[in-house]
């Protein structure tokens, strides 16, 4: 059987003019490539799990293709959250805001991961079929997404080995025309499939589960029951939809940067490529908080603490500060103080033994 691949557009938010005709520029580019199936939905991040979106790309099994307007870190993992999995795709196009220095960034990284501890997704096993993530943001010429996706449906496509099935490799003459004038026949004109979905904008936490450790800071920090654990006591967005509309504040938390908000301002909370490296880089200014060096600035668990007050006090509830679900890694920064060693301890315990 020919091998087919579904392309799916996910829809902006907006009605812009520019988006919509890119989005339809696309989708009409690909209706005439033999093998590509196109599937239209609204936006990936405000499709409700049991929506009719959702239920159709859960209903694709083979290997998929998603354009949407969201870094593509974000868009996979909303996909992983609603069961729909399949091992990472890898695209020549950059993403918004990615540049070829980022790739021998991206390989470091994934060094330094492998030498790290466990990681949540280390533990699972992932169906064959390949998902491939496209950022609609970074290009204005639909043709640039067209052709990479026709490279992906070439490279998936195995022709050479169909024919090497028959008859051990070896067809005769009149078999290959068959093939051949199949592969060369004119498309049959199609349509895409377009799937529409009542529903408002939503807020929430998604777990890129390649960095998450299961620490379960964030299920500590977070005081609107978002978070939950499974039957394997794994972290999970348990209730995605109490989460407060436009805070963060959990994702400053993460030690991993593991928690993305897809819809955030700040590139690194939406998960651009930057946050796919180690922390060896002030976490306070590439959350996007004030440069702590700056005079009375904030640090980030600082700006956590006071997002996470502002929610409690519009819910009607007290505010509690830097003294509830704060993890103990930030107990120096939260105090001013110099966290110190096993050495600095003996030594202070000599001091007092007043020698």
């Amino acid at each position: 059987m020919p091998h087919r691949l579904t392309v799916v557009i996910s829809q902006s938010r907006s009605q812009n003019p520019k988006k919509r005709q890119l989005e339809e520029q696309v989708v009409a580019g690909l209706l005439g490539e033999r093998g590509i199936d196109v599937t239209v939905v609204p936006h990936l991040y405000d499709l409700k799990p049991d929506g009719s979106g959702m239920l159709c790309l859960s209903g694709i099994s083979g290997d998929l293709v998603v354009c949407s307007w969201l870094y593509p870190r974000a868009a996979r993992w909303i996909l992983d959250r609603n069961q729909i999995r399949g091992q990472e795709g890898k695209t020549l196009l950059k993403s918004l805001g990615e540049t070829d220095d980022d790739d021998e960034a991206d390989e470091e990284a994934i060094d330094d991961l492998a030498e790290d501890k466990p990681r949540v997704a280390d533990q699972r096993e992932l169906p064959a079929r390949r998902i491939y993530c496209l950022d609609l943001r970074a290009y204005d010429d639909a043709s640039a997404f067209r052709e990479e996706i026709v490279r992906i449906a070439t490279e998936l496509a195995t022709p050479t080995i169909e024919l090497n099935g028959w008859i051990n490799g070896n067809p005769k003459p009149e078999q290959m025309e068959r093939y051949l004038a199949a592969e060369t026949a004119a498309p049959e004109p199609r349509q895409a499939t377009v799937i529409e979905e009542e529903g408002g904008r939503r807020w929430y936490p998604v777990i890129d589960l390649s960095r998450c450790t299961n620490c379960l800071e964030c299920i500590d920090f977070c005081l609107f029951g978002v978070y939950g654990i499974d039957a394997r006591e794994t972290i999970l967005v348990e209730q995605p939809d109490n989460c407060r509309q436009g805070c963060p504040a959990c994702s400053r938390v993460c030690p991993e940067n593991a928690i993305i908000f897809p819809q955030h301002k700040t590139p690194t909370i939406a998960g651009s490529a930057d946050v796919a490296g180690t922390l060896k880089i002030d976490l306070s200014q590439l959350f996007g908080a004030p440069d702590p060096g700056a005079p009375g600035a904030e640090k980030a668990m600082e700006v956590a603490a006071r997002e996470r007050d502002e929610q409690l006090l519009l819910a009607g509830r007290d505010a509690v500060g830097m003294q509830v679900g704060m993890p103990k890694r930030h107990e120096s920064e939260l105090s001013g103080s110099v966290a110190k060693d096993q050495l600095d301890e003996l030594i202070d315990s000599l001091d007092e033994l007043d020698f």
